[in-house]
C-alpha cells in the first residue's frame, strides 16, 4: 500500500481524499496557492507546500511545481482529484517519469479518451453505439456550419478537449450558429488551451446516464452501476442520483456492459466514467442510449455510487494504484437503496446565478446527510476557483426517501452573507416533474422562474421577525370605527417591507413574550429565536438556528447579534438566509445606487462590449460579457433606454463593483 500521498488539488475533493487516506494510515501532503494558504484542505493534511499565485495557471496547473513538491516531501504518489491536471496525459506521464505513482489511468488511456472525436471513433470500433455528429479535422467555420446544416437543428457544439459543461453550446437555428461557435471556441481556448470542436445531434428529450467503471493492472474491469445526472443548468450538473429512475434490469445490463467494453478498449486502470445520452421520449431503452464521452478520473458525483454500493471509491483508487486487484468482483456488487447529491454553490439565482464572493460568516448544513466540503464557517470564497462550496448527499431505502431527506437538509441550510443556490435546489427537488422522475436535461431551462425561490421570507416569518425586532407601532391618522393599523417596517436584504399586524390575512400569532422568546448575548455571539403558531416554543443558544414547525411546513429561523448592532436577525427559510433589520428610510435612500448603473458583479476580464455610447437599448439586451470564475457572464440592460456612460473596454481587468455601463431611460438624457 502507498505510504505517502500528495493531493494535486484543492477544496472538497482534496479533503475527501485526505479523509480516506488517513483511514488507511497514509501520510498526506497538500499543495496550495497563495489564496488557499489557510484553506481547510491545507490544515487537514499532514504537510502542505505552497506552489504559487492565486490563479490556477500560477499554481494548480503547473505540473513541475507539483512534482517538485512531491519529491521535496518524500511523497510516493500523486492523486490529481478532478479538474485541473486530472485528465492531462502529459502530466500523468511526467509523474511516472519522475518515479512517482500516478493515482489514475495510464497516460495512453487518457490520451485515447481525452479527445472526444478520437474517443468516439474508438468506441465505434469497439461496437459501442455513439451519437450522430461530425468529428472531422476541418475546423473552418464554413465547414462546421455546413455539417451542422446537414445534421439538422438543434445541434450541440462541444469542445473536443472539454468537460464540466464548458465549451458547449446548443444551437437551435442556423442564424445563431456563427455566434455560438465563436463563443464556444473562446471558452474552450480559455479553459483547455484548445479551441477545436465537434458537433452532435441534440436529442430533444435527453437524459444523461453515466456508468462508473473501474479497472486494475491485472486485467479486471467492473462497473458499479449507473447514475442519472439529467438535472442540469447550462450543461452543468445540478442534482445527481443513483440508480437511474426508470432503468429496468435488462437495459441496465446492456448499458453497463457497453461501459465495460468501452473501458476494456483502452486497457483502462483506475476509476472512470462512461457517459451516455438517452432519448427518453419513450422511457429508457437500450437501443436509444448512445456513448458521449469518457471521463478518465473520479467524478464530482461519485458519492452517490458509494452510497448505493457501500464502497469507498477513493480507497479503490489507492489500492489499484498500489498494484492490488480490484476489491470486489462484479458478482459481489449490488445496488442498495437510492442516493441523491446536490451541488451547493455560492451563487445568486436571482442574479443569473452569478458567483457570490467573500467571507462565509455563517455556514451550517446540519448532520442528517453526508456533506463533502472544502470550506467551513469563516472561510473566504475567492474569485479564482469554481464557487461550489459543498456536495450534500442523502441516502434512503427508496428514491422518495432520499429526495425528502435531501430537500429537508437543504431547506435548513444556513449560508451567510454570501448567497447560495440552496433555495433553488429545494424548489428543483420539490418540482412535480422531478418528484415523478419525468426527467430530461432541459427541465431547468424550461421551468425557469418556477424554480426560483421566493424573494422574501414567508409572512409568518416576517411577522415574527418584526415582533422580535421592534413590535408593531400604531399608524397615526383618523380611521372611522376601526382600530389604528399596527405595522412594522423591516429591511430585508436592503429592501423595505411593511408588516401589517392588523390585516385580516395575517397569521393568528399570539405576539407576546410567552410565545416569542429570544435574548441578546455578548457582541459577536449568536443567539436563537424559536417560532410557533401556538404552544410553548423551544429556545436554545445556537451558532446557527433552531428549527420549529409552523403548520405543515418547517421554518428555520436564526438570529445573530452582529458587532454592536443588536437589532439584526438572520432568518433561514427554504434554504435561503436573509438579514432582517428595522427599516431606516433615510439610510436606505442615501446608500441606494441608480437602477441603470451596471456594475461588475465580481473581479473579471471584459471579453466583449456589445454597445456604444448613445446607443438605444432594450430591456434584457446584452451590454458587456465578463469572463470570471472560468465562465462567461452576460450583463444586460435592466430596462429600455440609452447608453449614457460607457467605461468598459475589451480585455480590461476590472475589480468587483466597477461601473461598466450606465443606462438612462429614454427622454432623461
Amino acid at each position: 500500500m502507498i505510504e505517502s500521498l500528495l493531493i494535486a488539488n484543492r477544496g472538497e475533493i482534496a479533503c475527501r481524499i485526505i479523509r480516506t487516506a488517513r483511514g488507511l494510515g497514509i501520510r498526506t501532503i497538500a499543495v496550495h496557492s497563495d489564496a488557499d494558504a489557510t484553506a481547510l484542505h491545507v490544515r487537514e493534511a499532514d504537510e502542505a507546500v505552497a506552489i504559487g499565485g492565486p490563479r490556477p495557471a500560477e499554481s494548480y496547473l503547473i505540473g513541475e511545481r507539483i512534482i517538485a513538491a512531491a519529491k521535496a516531501t518524500g511523497a510516493q504518489a500523486i492523486h490529481p482529484g478532478y479538474g485541473f491536471l486530472s485528465e492531462n496525459a502529459d502530466f500523468a506521464q511526467a509523474v511516472q517519469d519522475a518515479g512517482l505513482i500516478w493515482v489514475g489511468p495510464n497516460p495512453d488511456s487518457i490520451r485515447a479518451m481525452g479527445l472526444k472525436d478520437a474517443a468516439k471513433a474508438r468506441m465505434i470500433a469497439a461496437g459501442v453505439p455513439v451519437t450522430p455528429g461530425y468529428l472531422g479535422e476541418d475546423q473552418s467555420p464554413d465547414r462546421l456550419r455546413s455539417e451542422a446544416d446537414a445534421i439538422g437543428y438543434p445541434v450541440l457544439i462541444k469542445a473536443v478537449a472539454g468537460g464540466g459543461g464548458k465549451g458547449m453550446r446548443r444551437v437551435d437555428d442556423a442564424a445563431d450558429f456563427a455566434e455560438a461557435l465563436a463563443s464556444c471556441q473562446r471558452e474552450a481556448a480559455a479553459s483547455f488551451g484548445d479551441d477545436r470542436v465537434l458537433l452532435e445531434k441534440y436529442v430533444l428529450s435527453p437524459r444523461h446516464i453515466e456508468v462508473q467503471v473501474f479497472g486494475d493492472s491485472h486485467g479486471n474491469v467492473v462497473h458499479l452501476f449507473e447514475r442519472d445526472c439529467s438535472l442540469q443548468r447550462r450543461h452543468q450538473k445540478v442534482i445527481e442520483e443513483a440508480p437511474a429512475p426508470g432503468m429496468d434490469a435488462a437495459t441496465r445490463e446492456t448499458v453497463c456492459a457497453a461501459a465495460v467494453r468501452a473501458a476494456q478498449a483502452v486497457d483502462y486502470v483506475g476509476a472512470g466514467t462512461i457517459e451516455f445520452i438517452a432519448d427518453a421520449s419513450e422511457g429508457l431503452n437500450a437501443d436509444r442510449i448512445w456513448f458521449m464521452e469518457m471521463n478518465t478520473r473520479l467524478q464530482v458525483e461519485h458519492p452517490v455510487t458509494e452510497m448505493i454500493t457501500g464502497q469507498d471509491l477513493v480507497e479503490w483508487q489507492l489500492r489499484v494504484a498500489s498494484g492490488e486487484p480490484l476489491p470486489c468482483r462484479q458478482d459481489q456488487l449490488a445496488i442498495h437503496g437510492h442516493a441523491m447529491e446536490a451541488r451547493l454553490y455560492a451563487e445568486d439565482p436571482a442574479k443569473g446565478f452569478l458567483p457570490s464572493i467573500g467571507r462565509l460568516d455563517a455556514f451550517d448544513l446540519g448532520d442528517t446527510v453526508r456533506v463533502d466540503t472544502g470550506v467551513e464557517q469563516g472561510a473566504t470564497i475567492t474569485p479564482y476557483y469554481d464557487p461550489m462550496i459543498a456536495k450534500v448527499i442523502a441516502h434512503g431505502d427508496t428514491r422518495e426517501e432520499a429526495r425528502e431527506t435531501l430537500a429537508d437538509a437543504l431547506d435548513a441550510a444556513i449560508v451567510w452573507p454570501l448567497r447560495s443556490n440552496a433555495g433553488f435546489l429545494v424548489e428543483a427537488l420539490d418540482h412535480p416533474a422531478f418528484v415523478a422522475a419525468t426527467l430530461d436535461t432541459g427541465l431547468i431551462a424550461r421551468e425557469g422562474d418556477a424554480l426560483m425561490p421566493p424573494a422574501l421570507p414567508s409572512e409568518e416569518v416576517l411577522v415574527e421577525a418584526a415582533q422580535a425586532l421592534a413590535g408593531p407601532q400604531p399608524v397615526p391618522g383618523f380611521r372611522l370605527n376601526a382600530a389604528p393599523r399596527q405595522i412594522a417596517m423591516l429591511s430585508v436584504a436592503g429592501e423595505p417591507v411593511e408588516v401589517d399586524f392588523s390585516h385580516p390575512a395575517s397569521p393568528p400569532f399570539a405576539l407576546s413574550q410567552s410565545h416569542i422568546q429570544f435574548g441578546l448575548s455578548q457582541p459577536h455571539t449568536p443567539f436563537a429565536l424559536s417560532l410557533s403558531k401556538g404552544g410553548v416554543p423551544q429556545t436554545q443558544a445556537s451558532p446557527a438556528a433552531t428549527r420549529a414547525s409552523t403548520g405543515s411546513a418547517r421554518t428555520d429561523v436564526g438570529a445573530a447579534h452582529r458587532g454592536t448592532a443588536p437589532d439584526r436577525l438572520l432568518v433561514t427559510e427554504g434554504g435561503q438566509t436573509w438579514e432582517i433589520t428595522p427599516y431606516r428610510a433615510a439610510a436606505a435612500a442615501a446608500g441606494g445606487a441608480g437602477d441603470g448603473a451596471i456594475l461588475s458583479p465580481m473581479p473579471g476580464r471584459i471579453i466583449a462590449v456589445d454597445v456604444t455610447a448613445g446607443q438605444s437599448v432594450t430591456k434584457g439586451q446584452r451590454l458587456v460579457t465578463l469572463e470570471a470564475m472560468k465562465m462567461e457572464h452576460s450583463l444586460t440592460a435592466p430596462f429600455d433606454g440609452v447608453v449614457a456612460d460607457l467605461t468598459a473596454t475589451p480585455e480590461a481587468q476590472v475589480p468587483e463593483g466597477t461601473l461598466l455601463v450606465r443606462i438612462e431611460p429614454q427622454g432623461e438624457q
